[in-house]
């Protein structure tokens, strides 16, 4: 758990940082930082999705993430959880604490270095994926920090309990996972990545969270492929 436990730190002392500097910049410089974060999470999510070698398996996998995603309405669940925080810890009209968590919360934790790094800290190596990610993650929550405000604090327990629980599972994630599942699960998030920043630019807001039983279906839909034959060739499984 070192690996995680130095990340949720590094979101907390960036997160910490930015709201020291809220208040220093006028609203348009702030706007500004957002879009920059906005521009790097598509250039990041479009090398994430271009390492797919089977576009029909991310189309079906996101198809059926999104059904499954929008049955257990997980990104209203995160939005209440920010808004719950918000009437406690909101302070003024430009307080946005539900939308710092949600967009914060996934920026961080989808990804291959999420997974990766996991299994790594959690097999008792040094988790180098880990600490490059915890730098990454520590100066985006400094710029999330600064335009967004304090939400970006409440999504360092969300890297907590989701790398927690990948790093405890890291033995059976590490035999289930083949390169090839890695390679799509990549380009799964990648998509997600590109859409959280249509989101963050104000170009179109896509419920993102909804979709993120996707990152799910693709490695069911790879494990299931040698077994649905003739179908799963169909489907470039």
């Amino acid at each position: 758990m070192e690996g995680t436990i130095v990340n949720t730190a590094a979101v907390l002392i960036g997160g910490a940082a930015g709201l020291l500097l809220r208040w220093r910049f006028p609203e348009r410089v702030r706007d500004t930082v957002m879009q920059g974060i906005g521009l790097a999470s598509l250039l990041i999510g479009f090398q994430m999705a271009l390492q797919t070698r089977n576009v029909l398996g991310i189309i079906l996998s996101l198809s059926l993430g999104g059904v499954i995603g929008e049955w257990l309405r997980i990104e209203d669940r995160l939005e209440a959880v920010g808004a719950w925080a918000e009437r406690r810890i909101g302070r003024g009209s430009e307080s946005n604490v539900a939308r710092a968590f949600v967009t914060s919360s996934l920026l961080f934790c989808v990804g291959p270095m999420t997974v990766l790094g996991s299994i790594q800290d959690g097999l008792g190596q040094p988790p180098l994926l880990l600490y490059t990610k915890a730098l990454l993650d520590g100066i985006s929550s400094v710029a999330i920090g600064a335009a967004l405000g304090p939400g970006v604090l409440l999504s360092a327990g969300t890297v907590l309990v989701y790398q927690g629980a990948l790093t405890a599972g890291a033995g059976a994630l590490q035999q289930v996972l083949t390169p090839e599942m890695t390679r799509e699960l990549t380009a799964a998030g990648g998509v997600l990545i590109v859409g959280l920043a249509l989101g963050i630019l104000q170009i179109r807001r896509i419920r993102v969270a909804n979709l993120l039983p996707s990152l799910v279906v693709i490695v069911c839909l790879l494990a299931a492929a040698p077994r649905l034959g003739p179908l799963g060739r169909l489907l470039g499984l």
